[in-house]
């Protein structure tokens, strides 16, 4: 019982440096294009193309609800936000990494703005539950948003604002998503990537509040 215990302890609060797993110096084997694009995943991204970050819980759903919105020209799962070099899937289930499982979206801002990416972000997962979404528990569930530059950053914390004020008057509680400058991403393994593509019936933890999100004139830039 005390094993169980000490887990699931594990699992909702992020290791301290000497608590985290080695890792490792090579990156992990994945996919080199876009099951669905057929895009190259690290790129070279065209010209005039920007890049976000979203974690929403499990990433499966979430790359999803990214590939299919108009203007993102490709997307991929990966995990940030931790201490653990090049982790695994395997390892990042431990909660002994740190990170955070997150979609890398690259988009043309001509054709979307980063507004209606974080509309998307907002309204499509609960950000008030802590290290969890749904039935999956853990520090790797949580919601963050990591960003690109200085923009994005306001942007983000002006569109979290706002949120907040709708969650409020709907009674929900308070957002927890981390936001902050975007750490290093690492590809997630092959099978993870557009996962729902591969596996239509498969896995998607994705719920959100019902409250919509009117993001302020800050953050649709």
């Amino acid at each position: 019982m005390f094993f169980l215990s000490d887990m699931l302890n594990k699992k909702l609060h992020l290791p301290k440096p000497g608590e985290a797993l080695p890792g490792r110096d090579r990156p992990i084997p994945t996919a080199s294009k876009h099951h669905v694009s057929r895009r190259p995943l690290k790129g070279p991204y065209p010209p005039g193309l920007e890049t976000a970050m979203f974690g929403m819980g499990c990433f499966w759903g979430a790359e999803r609800l990214f590939w299919q919105t108009e203007g993102v020209w490709v997307t991929a799962v990966g995990y940030a936000g931790g201490l653990t070099p090049n982790p695994t899937y395997q390892e990042t289930c431990t909660g002994l990494t740190g990170h955070a499982e997150v979609v890398l979206v690259v988009f043309d801002p001509k054709v979307v703005s980063y507004g209606e990416l974080l509309k998307i972000f907002w309204e499509n997962h609960d950000p008030t539950q802590g290290m969890r979404q749904g039935n999956d528990v853990g520090t790797t569930y949580r919601s963050v948003i990591y960003t690109f530059g200085e923009d994005q950053q306001h942007a983000a914390v002006a569109s979290r604002d706002a949120y907040q004020a709708e969650l409020r008057k709907a009674g929900r509680g308070a957002i927890t998503t981390e936001i902050a400058a975007a750490p290093a991403f690492y590809f997630a393994e092959e099978d993870h990537q557009q996962y729902l593509a591969k596996n239509p019936y498969g896995y998607c933890g994705l719920k959100g509040t019902g409250v919509a999100c009117v993001a302020p004139a800050a953050a649709t830039a």
